[in-house]
């Protein structure tokens, strides 16, 4: 089995590839809205198609148990979320996948914990849940019309923070680690430079609020942009 290697070659060419369609779909989605419905389907058939792949090539590999398919890492559940959002264009489900898109799964597919490299299943898996879920948020915030409201940024906040103490119960009661809530990855990851535990936790709730607000403030000022641009057409 090759093993994962960060920033290598097949990492590269994935990050590229993510970058090239969380940009591109947008544009070509507000200039032509007759690509939005068949985009939309695609992106929900690629994600339930890999989770099935995943959930089949585990199975292959010995007895499933629970905790291998219950949705409750942030990435895993926000396959779910973003689901929703690109089949009701719910405002809060599309506000949650912008946010979390944004922050959490992009910042797993930079430094991801994973330990086979290209091409095993596993590699192709999750670079393609991850890299689905980032290009779903991009389109549904700039080539969907569906972008945050105003506020959104700390209701998100505390629905993380919600969504995070329900699954620190899970993690106490049974002995698990969904979240990283109780110890980090096994793998070099970016809590690595956050300290140890639990001061990481307590750096990543700052951290996840500033890059809320800042994944906030670009919409803010395109807000305020077509404002002034209304008052200056009356």
């Amino acid at each position: 089995m090759s093993r994962f290697v960060l920033f290598g070659p097949a990492h590269l060419v994935v990050l590229a590839v993510v970058a090239a369609a969380a940009a591109g779909l947008p544009w070509l989605l507000r200039r032509r809205p007759a690509l939005r419905a068949p985009v939309r389907a695609s992106l929900a058939v690629i994600l339930v198609g890999l989770t099935a792949l995943y959930i089949v090539s585990l199975a292959r590999m010995g007895p499933l148990s629970i905790w291998d398919v219950v949705p409750l890492h942030l990435c895993d559940f926000l396959i779910l979320v973003a689901l929703l959002a690109l089949a009701t264009l719910d405002r809060t489900a599309c506000e949650l996948l912008y946010f979390w898109g944004g922050t959490g799964t992009l910042l797993a597919t930079l430094t991801p914990d994973l330990v086979p490299g290209w091409p095993d299943w596993r590699f192709v898996v999750y670079f393609g849940l991850h890299g689905a879920v980032v290009v779903a948020a991009s389109c549904v915030a700039f080539g969907l019309e569906r972008p945050p409201r105003p506020g959104a940024a700390l209701r998100v906040f505390f629905l993380t923070n919600a969504y995070a103490a329900a699954v620190a119960v899970v993690d106490v009661v049974w002995g698990m680690n969904f979240l990283y809530l109780r110890g980090k990855p096994s793998v070099p990851t970016l809590l690595d430079g956050l300290g140890p535990w639990p001061l990481y936790l307590v750096i990543v709730e700052i951290l996840a609020l500033g890059l809320f607000l800042l994944l906030e403030a670009p919409l803010r000022l395109v807000s305020a942009a077509r404002l002034r641009a209304r008052r200056g057409a009356d």
